[in-house]
């Protein structure tokens, strides 16, 4: 089958099928005649020499060749809409940047990373997704998205042909709200024995380190709450129920925003933050740029 036999306005009907799950829900989706959609659907079906249905009740379900037709499907049509966005961002200036944020990231180091992205001489228009890892990444293998930020490199997986850059590593500090700053401050770190404590989840590298980091000062705090959300954490410690890590060289935004202050330094307790990308986005200008502003940008 040559490129050009290829009708993409049938394989559009095969999509809307595929979606909806009837013919009849695709016809009044895409305002067309059920006996329209039925015809041209065949017409492709012949083309591509598979049946990309198979009737169940009154549903139609997808054969094996029908889901790898709707994955390329899929894929075809995210590009026409990233290509109708991409001419649009060409003809307003501003091209579109499209990164993904693990929960684990703060927001505070993910809005000092990306500031490069909207400042001259890039002014691009930022778009923020945020998820857990597995799904960014995959994500970002189908091209949805151009970076994903977190704290963990990429998996070594030869399919997904992912490249990590590590941005840099920064210290971690406990937080207090006021009362228990008060509380807590004058006797770092054996008065943390029995004080309140929120820390991330166990699936974060950062929380191994820092029950490393107790049981090396044989401390044992009270965990009162894990979140996967660094920002709920945040929140959580900003009412005052509990001391919480964050990193080092931020005092001044994290006293801004979250009322609170540093009791003392984790010592050798470290977090790392990844750039993930493609190979085809290694030697995008964005990227460059995150990279060389790196960890530096945290530090200001």
């Amino acid at each position: 089958m040559t490129p050009d036999v290829l009708n993409f306005r049938h394989l559009l009907y095969f999509w809307a099928v595929a979606k909806e799950g009837s013919i009849t829900r695709a016809a009044e989706r895409l305002n067309l005649s059920v006996q329209t959609i039925s015809t041209q659907l065949g017409v492709l079906e012949q083309q591509l020499g598979q049946a990309l249905f198979a009737p169940q009740g009154r549903s139609l379900v997808l054969t094996e060749a029908g889901r790898a037709a709707l994955d390329y499907a899929d894929q075809i049509f995210l590009l026409g809409e990233r290509l109708r966005h991409a001419v649009a961002d060409h003809a307003s200036g501003r091209r579109r940047f499209a990164v993904g944020l693990s929960e684990a990231v703060p927001k505070l180091v993910a809005y000092r990373l990306l500031q490069p992205v909207l400042q001259p001489p890039l002014s691009m228009r930022l778009e923020c997704i945020e998820g857990n890892v597995e799904h960014l990444l995959a994500e970002l293998a189908l091209n949805r998205l151009d970076l994903v930020l977190t704290d963990r490199s990429a998996p070594t997986d030869a399919h997904l042909k992912l490249q990590s850059r590590l941005l840099g590593t920064v210290g971690i500090d406990l937080y207090a709200a006021d009362g228990l700053h008060a509380r807590h401050a004058a006797d770092f770190p054996q008065g943390l024995n029995g004080a309140p404590v929120l820390l991330p989840v166990r699936s974060n590298p950062l929380r191994g380190a820092i029950d490393a980091w107790f049981a090396r000062h044989n401390l044992k705090p009270e965990i009162v709450g894990e979140f996967s959300d660094s920002a709920l954490l945040k929140t959580f410690g900003r009412a005052g129920l509990g001391l919480f890590p964050a990193p080092s060289g931020m005092h001044a935004d994290i006293l801004a925003q979250f009322g609170a202050r540093p009791l003392g330094t984790l010592a050798d307790v470290r977090e790392n933050w990844y750039a993930i990308v493609t190979q085809r986005r290694i030697q995008h200008p964005a990227v460059e740029a995150i990279q060389a502003g790196g960890i530096a940008s945290l530090l200001e």
